[in-house]
């Protein structure tokens, strides 16, 4: 996460050490992960939330929460669907309003992910769907998220056709975010 602030913001970790007052190993070890900011001292937080123009509380919650891959969080939804049920991934998933976490941390991809599965799922369970998230739905992905090995297969055999008809048995649902996806039950 800090890794992508940074290289947002053209910054490499020098420069932002050395405009925070920053030790410089300090924050490499912060961006590499070796280091948890949630164990660095308040006023090294408060340096860097300055120069990333962030809050602290930002920098904090992204801490608590990392970032996985979109294909193990794709499938640690998908495993939880399988674990809980329809019905019940909904309501948690509402009930803790993970698709607007989410979203408002800018992790676009698994706000429309989850919002997606709550849609469909609502959709093959005849449920109506839940309002408060309409300001979401006006949204999509810039660029359309296959899955890897969709990408990987498309390169191996030199052939984009794949995409096509991969395109084609996607979920609408999750398709109208641009994620192409069309199997969420077949998870081992």
């Amino acid at each position: 996460m800090l890794a992508n602030m940074l290289k947002e913001r053209n910054l490499s970790i020098y420069q932002c050490a050395k405009m925070g007052n920053i030790p410089y190993t300090t924050l490499s070890e912060l961006v590499r992960g070796k280091t948890q900011i949630g164990k660095c001292s308040a006023d090294t937080v408060y340096k860097l939330s300055r120069i990333l123009h962030v809050s602290m509380e930002k920098l904090m919650a992204d801490a608590a929460e990392p970032r996985y891959d979109f294909e193990i969080f794709k499938s640690n939804v998908c495993h939880k669907v399988k674990d809980i049920g329809d019905l019940d991934f909904i309501i948690t998933t509402l009930e803790n309003d993970d698709v607007r976490k989410y979203w408002v941390r800018e992790w676009y991809a698994e706000a429309f992910y989850l919002l997606a599965m709550i849609d469909y799922l609502s959709r093959i369970n005849d449920i109506p769907l839940c309002m408060q998230y309409d300001d979401i739905r006006s949204h999509s992905l810039g660029k359309t998220i296959y899955p890897r090995d969709v990408l990987l297969t498309c390169r191996l055999m030199n052939d984009d056709t794949i995409k096509e008809t991969c395109m084609k048995e996607a979920i609408p649902e999750f398709l109208q975010f641009n994620i192409v996806e069309s199997e969420i039950r077949d998870v081992y």
